[in-house]
């Protein structure tokens, strides 16, 4: 249930959440903490920001709820199961 909910949410909130300028910021952090979309599955990704370990572990804790979700958003859109998937090099 929490997934289906995940996925309305990104559904209704991917045309205000991703401006031209905010998709480049979002971008932009995820280059420099490192973390590159096709790294992992999109269901990995929902784990790493479901759990609060992983968060830390990837120093994500410190980020506010709006930057993370749409960080989330940014990620599973890039998975290494998704369309586009981004790889680190590319």
């Amino acid at each position: 249930m929490k997934k289906i909910s995940t996925i309305i949410i990104y559904f209704l909130c991917s045309s205000s959440l991703f401006s031209s300028s905010n998709y480049q910021n979002i971008e932009q952090l995820a280059k420099s903490l490192k973390l590159f979309g096709g790294t992992k599955a999109s269901v990995q990704w929902e784990k790493i920001f479901s759990s609060q370990r992983h968060l830390k572990r990837y120093h994500l804790e410190h980020l506010d709820h709006n930057t993370k979700e749409q960080l989330q958003h940014y990620l599973i859109q890039h998975a290494a199961d998704s369309k586009q998937p981004i790889v680190p090099g590319v």
